[in-house]
């Protein structure tokens, strides 16, 4: 058995608990088992594939969607730059 940390986070708060799962559980059972569902995900801050194996200690972080596309809200910031 493998412990494993699922973090969801928003600004100002974040959801933090530990799940056990069996030896090579992957990031998507990981998710199924504590009923969340992503569309990205990250584990200690690297984006991951919902088939990567776990490991005893790992960090699965549930990313939210973006708000804004990064480009556009740098192109309005130039624009409104003096």
């Amino acid at each position: 058995m493998i412990r494993v940390e699922i973090i969801r986070a928003w600004p100002r708060r974040h959801e933090s608990r530990w799940i056990e799962l069996p030896d090579g559980a992957t990031v998507d059972q990981a998710l199924a088992a504590c009923g969340e569902e992503a569309d990205a995900v990250a584990v200690f801050g690297e984006r991951a594939a919902g088939e990567r194996v776990l490991v005893d200690g790992d960090r699965v972080e549930i990313l939210r969607p973006l708000i804004a596309d990064p480009k556009d809200a740098r192109r309005r910031r130039a624009a409104r730059a003096p």
